[in-house]
């Protein structure tokens, strides 16, 4: 059946009635047998027992459901109901009386729940090779690590068993095996998606995270997983937003060239600075930033409390029977019985410390780029040096939890050797859309194969230029523009971008006088008397839009303008007695234009 693996191409399929949930299933379990890799699973369902699921569905039909008869992974320290849930330790294991809320919200969906997935013993690792289950095997080169923990659900996905597997991620378990396995790995906002049924990492900042071959495929799973739960206390109301497209124009932070960290490897090196070459030519404004209170974060994770909370899922265990745990695991938790009090709270406040810092460098950029990982390492390679090898590949992505942001990790390229290489798109918490919108585009234009399964990207779907319902389109034409001064006050709101549009020639520009930062005013003139001016169209929320218009300061307001092709839609206007002592900038054709010269 010609069907490309991906959720989206399966859910086409079954509308074109070329194909059924039981054919799919039936086609999953034979490629999970014929891979042959006993280290994927840690634990199946009976073929039968998904096939009647798969059943059910056919006969109830898809009643609008998003994951209508998709095939799913699920990482084993996220419960299932009916399979053991082993954390990679089989003396820890227990059958779960219930789905965790993630898998419970996976099956509403519509999802069916194949297999759980092996990963580093107690998620405790970013290299994959701290199982007792054994070392999956990377479908790119099979003397590479495949990276952890969550290192089962990313090959699963990268090798074409299941287009959607669930990962965790603490320090960067869903980012780094996402990388290795040329992947697309959706880290969310903390709180985002239940962690309730998940066995504790690091439970302040512990995330379920996805694992698909595509970015709108990411999404969509996390459109059905997001949402709060009164089960998780942890989990938070965090607004969600859509896809929109990709900014015309967006700031991108990378570290200074001189603080870039790739242990000597000249390739990665190479690589990175080909991927900011190639989101430059997205859009991207690149501007290098300070990454030091980045890296300063990251060394809290293993060198302060949270260790702490490693050792308080793994005590019991620890105590009963240590023998049973991995040793490189057995020593990292067992560190965290001797952090004090005292200790602890020297730490948090430190963090406080470097939030502010990380808080002050997002209000000058709209999203943070850096590697997913420096370097890459064979399974010999980190056998030989478990520690050291395992902290490198935790650089960009150890303090991104502490620092309350989402991260989305995207392949960027792949070496005539196939060694992967990929980046992580960072923002605060709230900005999965955006990041997504941004890394859909980054990774179409890679023209990467998918996964390792040697079948090129599906083309992107087209995104509707209209908003969706609940959501309210307005104008803007300066300082809220993609890119500008203004503009992250519409990304913290979860505004999505719509496209770039004119007005009717019915207005006149103006640079305003005695505003700060600088802004233009828009007035509406008689026909004839005035020229088309470039805007953006920003979709958003009722209730967001009531509070982005309450902000609208003097002599600046809200009212409907016109646009080309004749679409009225709410946006910026300026009133009359604001035009005094401003300057006519009509000419320009716009903001970026004028703002252009006024640098020139």
């Amino acid at each position: 059946m010609p069907v490309t693996e991906t959720i989206s191409t399966i859910l086409a399929a079954y509308r074109a009635r070329t194909t059924t949930p039981q054919e799919i299933v039936a086609r999953t379990y034979a490629r999970i047998h014929d891979h042959a890799d006993p280290a994927i699973f840690i634990g199946m369902r009976s073929e039968s027992d998904a096939l009647a699921d798969a059943e059910m569905l056919e006969r109830e039909g898809d009643k609008g459901r998003p994951l209508f008869g998709i095939p799913v992974a699920v990482k084993d320290n996220i419960d299932v109901a009916g399979l053991a849930t082993t954390a990679a330790c089989p003396d820890y294991s227990y059958q779960p009386h219930a789905d965790a809320t993630a898998v419970a919200r996976l099956r509403q969906a519509g999802a069916i729940v194949v297999g759980k997935t092996n990963l580093d013993q107690f998620a405790t690792g970013l290299n994959g090779t701290r199982s007792p289950y054994g070392v999956p095997r990377n479908p790119l080169k099979g003397d590479l690590i495949p990276g952890g923990s969550s290192s089962g659900s990313a090959v699963a996905v990268a090798a074409g068993l299941v287009p959607l597997a669930l990962g965790t991620d603490t320090a960067g378990s869903g980012r780094v095996p996402a990388m290795l396995n040329n992947i697309v790995g959706l880290k969310p906002s903390l709180g985002l998606i239940s962690t309730y049924g998940v066995v504790p990492a690091c439970r302040t900042l512990d995330c379920v995270s996805v694992f698909t071959l595509t970015v709108d495929d990411a999404f969509a799973a996390l459109k059905a997983l997001a949402g709060s739960d009164l089960k998780d206390a942890y989990s938070r109301n965090v607004p969600l937003g859509e896809i929109g497209a990709a900014p015309a124009k967006f700031t991108a932070g990378v570290p200074a060239k001189g603080a870039r960290v790739f242990f000597g490897d000249k390739d990665a090196a190479a690589a990175y600075e080909a991927a900011l070459a190639r989101l430059h030519g997205l859009g991207a404004n690149i501007v290098e930033i300070d990454i030091e209170p980045f890296y300063e974060t990251a060394r809290l994770l293993y060198e302060g409390p949270w260790v702490a909370e490693r050792f308080v899922t793994a005590r019991d265990i620890l105590a009963s029977s240590p023998q049973s745990l991995h040793p490189v695991t057995r020593e990292i938790v067992k560190s965290g019985a001797g952090i004090s009090a005292a200790d602890a709270f020297a730490t948090f406040y430190k963090l406080e410390d470097l939030r502010r810092v990380a808080a002050h460098t997002f209000r000058n950029i709209d999203v943070l780029v850096v590697p997913t990982a420096p370097q890459t390492y064979t399974v010999a390679q980190l056998h030989a040096d478990p520690i050291q090898l395992n902290s490198r590949l935790g650089t960009y992505t150890n303090f991104t939890n502490l620092l309350n942001l989402c991260g989305l990790a995207v392949p960027a390229s792949l070496a005539a050797d196939k060694t992967p290489f990929g980046i992580t798109l960072l923002a605060p918490a709230g900005q999965d859309a955006m990041l997504a919108s941004i890394g859909r585009k980054f990774h179409a234009d890679t023209r990467l194969m998918l996964g390792a399964l040697a079948v090129p990207q599906p083309l992107l779907a087209p995104l509707p230029a209209e908003p969706a319902a609940g959501e309210i389109a307005i104008a803007v034409v300066g300082a809220h523009l993609s890119g500008m001064v203004l503009n992250g006050q519409l990304r913290g709101l979860n505004a999505r971008f719509l496209e770039t549009v004119r007005s009717a020639p019915d207005y006149r520009f103006y640079a305003l006088a005695n505003t700060q930062p600088a802004k233009p005013g828009m007035l509406r003139v008689a026909p004839g008397a005035g020229k088309s001016i470039e805007a953006e169209l920003w979709a958003l929320s009722a209730e967001a839009f009531g509070r982005f218009v309450a902000d609208v300061p003097a002599p600046l307001s809200i009212g409907t303008i016109t646009l080309a092709d004749g679409r009225q839609v709410k946006g910026f206007l300026v009133e009359a007695e604001g035009i005094n002592g401003a300057r006519d900038i009509t000419d320009f054709g716009g903001w970026r234009a004028f703002v252009a010269s006024e640098k020139a």
